[in-house]
């Protein structure tokens, strides 16, 4: 099986590496290519070099790993050149399944994966058009796995996922970022160490919960006994909170929203 990526961006790079360390894809079925050529010279070590359409031309599963002012024209570009049985991924998840076969007839999936990839540890999102088969899903999703797990979704539940999985990150990290900052008010301690402690125990916090099978509310009664100190931050918590978090969803989902809206409309006119 031949894989193609078309885009060395960070998400298209990481994925051309990780496909080449996860060692069961040799330089022979690896395939690139990229706006500007010369940004892959390091790749030209792990796969096969062409432009958009000789990389679409030779591939079983094709990754579209392009910003999305730029897809449309790409599909464009390679519609012809699609293997009649390939199956080809978009990285975008603003764009529906209805509007690019407005432009492209072929068997179609979007992937959604994590930051969280480059250390093999992304909760990769994956949903399928209608068209494709089983063996197509086993296909993407075994390559997949060399960077986290594969969560399939339905296409309308791809917004919310995407919350969830890709923009938790940096979520976390602005949650976090405050908390550490607000601390620095209060103690002499350096910033340096006060990030180290916290990103230590938030890591070791979610292994717990994952290895001991332990809900938040479990691990706040182990912690937050009451009357203690620990039960006066999580009121802190639970009472100002949400009111944030409700807002952040709002928001983040509007944005995505209007931002669907946009690209399909520019599917639908240029078609």
């Amino acid at each position: 099986m031949k894989i193609g990526v078309i885009g060395y961006g960070s998400m298209g790079k990481m994925l051309l590496w990780k496909f080449s360390e996860a060692g069961n894809i040799g330089k022979e079925d690896l395939f690139a290519a990229n706006r500007t050529p010369e940004k892959l010279e390091q790749a030209k070590t792990i796969a096969g070099i062409a432009d958009n359409a000789g990389v679409a031309s030779v591939s079983d599963i094709l990754f579209l790993c392009v910003r999305p002012a730029d897809l449309k024209n790409v599909i464009g570009e390679i519609k012809d050149s699609i293997k009649p049985d390939a199956l080809v991924v978009s990285l975008n998840g603003s764009v529906t399944f209805e509007s690019l076969h407005k432009v492209i007839s072929a068997k179609l999936a979007k992937v959604i994966p994590s930051l969280t990839a480059e250390i093999g540890r992304s909760q990769t999102l994956v949903c399928y058009d209608a068209g494709v088969h089983d063996e197509d899903k086993q296909a993407l999703e075994a390559l997949l796995k060399c960077i986290g797990d594969v969560i399939e979704l339905p296409e309308n539940e791809m917004g919310m996922g995407s919350e969830l999985v890709s923009c938790m990150p940096g979520f976390i990290a602005s949650i976090f970022d405050v908390i550490c900052t607000s601390a620095q008010g209060h103690t002499s301690l350096s910033k340096e160490q006060i990030v180290k402690m916290v990103l230590s125990t938030m890591s070791a916090t979610g292994d717990l919960m994952l290895l001991k099978d332990m809900t938040f509310e479990d691990v706040v009664t182990r912690v937050a006994t009451k009357g203690g100190i620990t039960e006066e931050g999580t009121k802190v918590v639970y009472e100002g909170f949400p009111e944030t978090a409700d807002l952040l969803f709002e928001k983040t989902l509007e944005k995505r929203k209007l931002t669907s809206e946009k690209a399909n409309i520019d599917f639908s006119s240029r078609a």
